[in-house]
């Protein structure tokens, strides 16, 4: 059965999508922990980030650090944050968060955006790559 990151990538389920390209795909987490709280994954299904090859896995750590870029200059903060789980999904996706609090980074205190301003977010994101 296809992860809901896959569902998302085959266009079956709705995303904000920042940015893609033939390997990656980035998007607006929908139950964010921050304003701009992004996920990036490979479009390739695989679990558990170590199981990625090594070129795929550099390849995701470089599309996240462009993602982490533009990021950095659409939502105020301290610095964007990096975190790995993978527990909740079982598809390799790595979590950018906007910091300005230690807080932001413990996946308990959720923000709440309406529809149109993930849509504007998401498109100043992609207007900073």
């Amino acid at each position: 059965m296809s992860s809901i990151f896959t569902k998302i990538i085959n266009g079956e389920i709705p995303a904000y999508k920042i940015t893609e390209d033939e390997n990656f795909l980035a998007f607006l987490d929908v139950n964010p922990n921050a304003k701009g709280h992004t996920l990036c994954i490979p479009k390739q299904e695989i679990n558990k980030i170590f199981d990625l090859d090594e070129d795929l896995y550099l390849g995701l750590m470089a599309f996240s650090r462009k993602v982490a870029i533009a990021l950095e200059k659409t939502v105020p903060c301290k610095r964007v944050g990096m975190a790995v789980v993978g527990l909740e999904v079982p598809h390799t996706h790595v979590h950018l968060i906007p910091l300005n609090e230690m807080d932001e980074m413990r996946f308990v205190n959720k923000v709440k955006l309406e529809k149109e301003e993930f849509e504007v977010l998401a498109l100043a994101i992609k207007n900073n790559l």
